[in-house]
């Protein structure tokens, strides 16, 4: 058995096994034997990530994040090169100091996803409204800069925005309710709304943003810009004429 620690190799065999088991000192609930047993080589790296679960971020093809988790005892060089290879290959890398439930983004967007809800189910605001909070206002906001950056910005500095604001985002803040129950009545409620009408988004890279382009049938391409478009029949003319007025 092989484990990294402090930049060295500790093999531990057999022999020694056997002497943490009788000394009263092998950890977890197996004998030596049975956690001898399921220790296995292979010959080639894809047996070696055969089953391995592998987190990316949708579209993965335009969003490049990848969030790196090391073992409290993956050596440091080891993320380094990680990362590095990461960068080489376009993928937009970061470092996860310790591992936590749901890793950094699902945590973000889950705390969206559960004031959105929230917000839906009191009747504050319709779903296609409330989505529109987001592609029309905040998404286009954090599509360039994060929330620390913003509020760092947003005043003359982190401390001056602290200063400033944080009493009246407390305020808010308090008057979040509980986790939401993800009720099956507000799920009917979003899925009858005519957001859900919109069945395929095509992502279009652009210099200044990605557009999202909603396609029905027949359909009328969108974008963001107030660029006329001609009324299309399918998904295919839709995107012919979003390459013609892109390049």
């Amino acid at each position: 058995m092989a484990s990294s620690a402090a930049g060295c190799v500790v093999i531990v065999g057999r022999k020694e096994m056997k002497l943490l088991e009788q000394a009263g000192a092998l950890k977890g609930s197996l004998s030596a034997e049975e956690q001898l047993s399921l220790i296995s080589g292979c010959p080639n790296i894809q047996e070696a990530v055969e089953g391995a679960m592998h987190i990316q971020v949708n579209p993965p093809y335009y969003i490049p994040l990848v969030e790196l988790v090391p073992h409290p005892e993956t050596a440091p060089a080891t993320v380094d090169r990680t990362h590095a290879l990461m960068k080489k290959i376009g993928q937009c890398p970061m470092r996860v100091q310790k591992e936590v439930a749901g890793f950094v983004l699902n945590r973000l967007q889950y705390a969206i996803i559960s004031e959105a809800w929230r917000l839906v189910e009191e009747g504050i605001v319709s779903p296609s409204d409330l989505d529109l909070v987001m592609s029309e206002g905040l998404g286009m906001r954090y599509a360039f800069i994060g929330p620390l950056e913003t509020m760092h910005l947003n005043a003359e500095g982190m401390l001056s925005y602290c200063d400033r604001y944080s009493e009246g985002m407390k305020h808010v803040l308090k008057t979040f309710g509980p986790i939401p129950e993800f009720s099956r009545a507000t799920a009917e409620k979003v899925n009858q709304d005519p957001i859900q009408e919109l069945t395929l988004h095509v992502i279009v890279p652009s210099p200044s943003l990605f557009w999202s382009v909603p396609i029905s049938q027949p359909c009328l391409a969108w974008s963001r810009r107030d660029t006329p478009w001609t009324g299309c029949t399918g998904v295919g003319e839709a995107l012919l004429c979003v390459v013609q007025w892109l390049f």
